[in-house]
């Protein structure tokens, strides 16, 4: 057997620096109060010797256990299966990592699930929590609320008073209704009069503003031009097919994703329909996996999603330092920040872009 050399303690950090222990400590859990000249002997003695510091200790000194639970309101086939999740996934975790902080993922499928989460926040386990995908009547936001965690929420939270939802809850989203109308607008501008939707998941506010996007430009006109989805390849297929019974002489789609975006070209082209000489195709997401990929090439409203994730990130962390973010108003301006509304979350919405390829 091989023995373990014995890992290295505060004290004999301490003693290689040629300071107090109490000293070690401040400098290792980022407190203040550390003359540079110290603070420097004792990092090269922590480098010498190796010391990592004990978590759990240095939680009861620091209150923080450097560990943010990521709340993720689907089951784990869609989580993986959809590129969107993964890109924001990124962004969040990079900004964790620049700050030393663990990234925790909890995924919820059923109400057992959200039992589990809930149980888990109010544990003690987390910092905070960052929460997005929900959809209407999630217990998510109550559970939050319980378990007294800062939290901030991916996508326009839309709750009501039974659901937890207070002004001390800020959110990141993109314009979802701004993108939709450009989106359509470019649509009209290339000569197409019979433009149809593909909708996003209408319990997910993300598709409901996408939908209302499209009907500030198009109108409550012709009801048949509108199916729902719900953002996934499949659900485009199934949707453009019902859209061509409905409407064989439609000459435009705006799809609420590019997944969606996706299923509905495929159709398309089964059906004998050129794109863009017979009907023309824009999606929302710029996900480039996705959009560059399909054929033909998609043009698509781009949201920052990577972005989206580093500033819930972002704003999280500096709610834990004691600044505004999470916890107040002052979570940085974008396009329509939220509502100043007693009650209402504060939000941070970024712009979107049309990104203009082959298909519209």
């Amino acid at each position: 057997m091989t023995e373990t050399a014995p890992r290295p303690t505060l004290e004999a950090v301490a003693a290689l620096a040629g300071v107090s222990r109490a000293t070690v400590s401040r400098v290792v859990n980022g407190g203040d109060g550390v003359r540079e000249r110290l603070a420097e002997r004792v990092r090269r003695a922590v480098d010498e010797l190796g010391y990592v510091p004990n978590q759990a200790a240095r939680s009861l000194v620091t209150k923080r256990h450097d560990a943010v639970a990521v709340v993720i309101a689907e089951p784990e086939t869609r989580v993986f299966a959809d590129p969107f999740f993964a890109v924001q996934l990124r962004g969040i975790s990079k900004e964790l990592t620049a700050h030393d902080s663990q990234l925790v993922l909890l995924l919820t499928e059923g109400r057992e699930d959200h039992t589990r989460v809930g149980r888990y926040l109010a544990g003690g386990h987390v910092d905070g929590a960052l929460v997005f995908s929900l959809h209407l009547d999630d217990p998510l936001p109550g559970l939050v609320r319980r378990a007294g965690v800062p939290t901030v929420f991916g996508g326009r939270p839309d709750w009501g008073d039974d659901t937890g939802g207070t002004g001390d809850t800020s959110y990141v989203d993109s314009d979802n209704r701004g993108g939709a109308r450009e989106a359509v607008r470019h649509l009209l501008g290339l000569g197409r009069t019979r433009v149809a939707h593909i909708a996003g998941a209408l319990d997910q506010t993300s598709g409901v503003d996408r939908l209302e996007g499209f009907r500030d430009v198009m109108g409550d006109g012709d009801p048949g031009l509108v199916v729902e989805g719900d953002f996934t390849p499949a659900g485009g297929e199934r949707a453009m097919r019902e859209l061509l019974e409905r409407r064989p002489d439609l000459d435009a789609v705006f799809a609420a994703n590019d997944l969606t975006a996706a299923g509905a070209l495929r159709v398309l082209r089964e059906t004998g329909r050129r794109v863009p000489e017979d009907v023309a195709v824009v999606g929302f997401d710029d996900m480039l996996p996705v959009a560059e990929q399909t054929d033909p090439p998609l043009t698509t409203v781009r949201q920052d999603i990577e972005e989206m994730g580093r500033l819930m990130a972002r704003l999280l962390l500096r709610t834990l330092d004691g600044g505004v973010g999470a916890g107040g108003t002052g979570a940085g301006g974008g396009v329509g920040a939220g509502p100043e509304t007693a009650g209402a979350p504060a939000g941070t919405v970024l712009p979107t872009t049309l990104v203009r390829r082959a298909s519209a």
